[in-house]
């Protein structure tokens, strides 16, 4: 970065402090409100089917480059941080919700979206709040120590703004090609977006893809280790214990449970839905936990650091333009607001406890997320394994006062998925922060930008999970919310202890096997328990990426190549979920919409697939020099 030095206190950042440019102006937040809606509806959906979500800050950053410099000639780099700051708001507030409150339509409790929205909206401020005075410690003073990955690669692409009209045509193809297959599959039913195969001679073994571009980009950004160990979880589940279960139950004449009927009788699906389901949450749960208990050291130095370093940071005079944060007298009474909001609100009726340990838990792991998201990336932070640790301990005190059965359940999932959409924000500021640090933004501004980002994205978001419900249906098989059952599963398992212990428990040896193979337990576990149909164009994805590894063996023309490929199947991954929202939309407003396929052949839908595989290798590999541009 321009004017780096040894040590934090020497660093200039590209805009230096005496500098003034337009930042925090009505164009750049008009651009992040609509791109916070955008990337937040997609990520929701993304997220329900997968349990993942993807990085919106660097297609943001191109974006808003295209559209501030090469349409409006407006030459700020601060405008386009704030536009990315805004729409990583619309990300976090997006995961926050998705890996919880889809647990309450699972229990009939359909929230209204103004619940939804208190509930992602307290949560998302706290998130903010809780991180600002974390600021100068974990941004500026141990800048040479925590990278921020995703957010240094942000600032990298910002301060390269002068390739940002070339790099945002990547996003828009890549957004138009997504977007055309969706409406053609899914919303003209012109072919048919889930081909399956049985194996020969192998009872109820399954070989499944759905041909989405999404999955495919999902595939290609994440790589071919992560997409290999998804497929690894999916071949377990399909191909080896759905037919092991076939086997060993064919001649029971009784049903086992939890499944209602005999073994004998049912298909790979039936199996999946009545036992794997079981045995993949428990192995995501497990997974989860494991994350957090290998952070364990970095969470007790993380909170000793920070304890002992805050009030030496913010104790400074903070006088230059890049050193100016909200008040603490503001950060303060709005933290004690929303805190005394959610114990006396009737939105969420979680009283004086629930609001004291969402206020212990949010500070507790607000502090680690936005460590850990500086040495591992967001994408990498355990934030379900801290929530479930949240769930474990918040639904054990609840049960022990006395507050059981729904209410309890309720409760304490509130709790949860307060506290969730607080480390999700936290983590993707911390990101925002770092950008900021090295571009020379103004961090009140940056700040400021985020929480009307939350906004937003929080008025927005209950809308989108409750049309995607009625569409769908939260926990089926085209909207599987994975995270957000585990959630359910863990809190059930707790307060009413009728869970079927014992597939459970398989599960969670199954991840500890996994993780003394040296895999990454939690990603083998995800694959267990979606269909393999998700994992494998997952895993192709990651084998186009391999691909475009293989044949790159520059590493400055493979880094190249790389970035070329990831703004491109952001585009694919940003454009086809944003049309499965539309698709809800148009559903849920009664629009007439085709419901036979006209091309029953899954080999159509095959071909389409590796067509758009082909032209995602193809982009990425027109990259040969930097003078070419993005």
């Amino acid at each position: 970065m321009n004017g780096g030095k040894s040590n934090s206190s020497s660093f200039v950042p590209y805009v230096p402090a005496s500098r003034s440019l337009p930042e925090l102006t009505v164009v750049a937040v008009v651009l992040g409100l609509i791109l916070a809606v955008v990337f937040g509806a997609a990520n929701a959906y993304l997220g329900l089917k997968i349990g993942l979500t993807v990085s919106a800050s660097i297609p943001a950053a191109v974006i808003s480059m295209a559209i501030l410099r090469g349409i409006l000639r407006r030459e700020s780099i601060l405008e386009n941080n704030i536009v990315q700051t805004m729409t990583t708001a619309g990300e976090a507030v997006a995961a926050g919700a998705i890996f919880t409150l889809p647990a309450l339509f699972l229990w009939n409790v359909v929230p209204s979206q103004l619940t939804i929205s208190f509930i992602v909206l307290t949560g998302g401020f706290l998130g903010v709040l809780m991180m600002i005075p974390l600021r100068r410690l974990l941004i500026v003073n141990e800048h040479q120590t925590l990278p921020y990955p995703e957010g240094t690669a942000c600032a990298e692409v910002l301060i390269s703004g002068e390739k940002g009209g070339n790099s945002a045509k990547l996003v828009f193809t890549g957004f138009g090609l997504g977007a055309l297959v969706k409406a053609l599959g899914d919303g003209f039913k012109l072919f048919k977006t889930e081909v399956e195969t049985g194996i020969a001679n192998f009872k109820n073994a399954l070989i499944g893809l759905d041909t989405y571009p999404a999955l495919l980009g999902v595939g290609y950004i994440i790589g071919p280790k992560v997409s290999g160990e998804m497929m690894a979880g999916g071949i377990l589940a399909w191909v080896v214990m759905i037919p092991m279960i076939s086997f060993f139950g064919m001649h029971n004449s009784e049903a086992i449970q939890p499944a209602s009927g005999m073994i004998a009788s049912m298909d790979a699906w039936a199996i999946w839905g009545d036992y794997i389901r079981y045995i993949g949450a428990g192995a995501v749960a497990t997974g989860g936990l494991i994350s957090l208990i290998k952070t364990l050291p970095i969470l007790y130095y993380s909170l000793r650091d920070t304890l002992a370093g805050l009030d030496k940071g913010n104790n400074q005079l903070l006088v230059e333009r890049t050193d100016r944060d909200i008040s603490k007298t503001w950060l303060l009474l709005g933290i004690i607001a929303i805190i005394l909001l959610i114990a006396f609100s009737p939105f969420t009726e979680v009283g004086m406890i629930g609001a004291v340990a969402i206020a212990i838990f949010g500070f507790l792991f607000v502090t680690v997320a936005s460590r850990i998201v500086g040495l591992i990336g967001s994408s990498s932070s355990p934030v379900s394994g801290m929530t479930i640790a949240t769930l474990l301990i918040v639904t054990v005190v609840f049960k022990s006062m006395g507050v059981t059965g729904q209410t309890g359940m309720v409760t304490a999932l509130i709790v949860g998925a307060i506290v969730c959409t607080a480390l999700a924000v936290a983590g993707d500021i911390s990101q925002d922060l770092k950008t900021g640090y090295l571009v020379g933004a103004t961090p009140w501004k940056q700040q400021i930008a985020m929480m009307l980002g939350v906004l937003i994205s929080g008025l927005v978001i209950g809308y989108v999970l409750v049309i995607l419900h009625e569409t769908y249906g939260m926990g089926t098989r085209d909207l599987a919310a994975p995270k957000a059952v585990l959630m359910k599963m863990v809190i059930e398992g707790l307060m009413d202890n009728n869970l079927p212990w014992d597939l459970i428990f398989i599960g969670a040896a199954t991840a500890i096997c996994v993780e003394f193979l040296g895999l990454h337990s939690l990603t083998v576990a995800v694959g267990i328990y979606l269909p393999i149909h998700t994992s494998a164009p997952i895993m192709v994805g990651g084998l186009v990426r391999w691909l475009v590894e293989y044949y790159s063996k520059d590493k400055s023309r493979r880094k190249l190549r790389l970035e070329r490929g990831t703004l491109f199947a952001s585009g694919l991954i940003a454009g086809e979920s944003l049309l499965g929202v539309v698709i809800a939309m148009l559903i849920s407003a009664k629009i007439t919409m085709p419901e036979h396929v006209m091309f029953e052949n899954g080999l159509v839908s095959t071909v389409i697939f590796a067509i758009v595989a082909a032209v995602l290798f193809w982009v990425s590999m027109r990259a040969k020099e930097r003078s070419s541009s993005l």
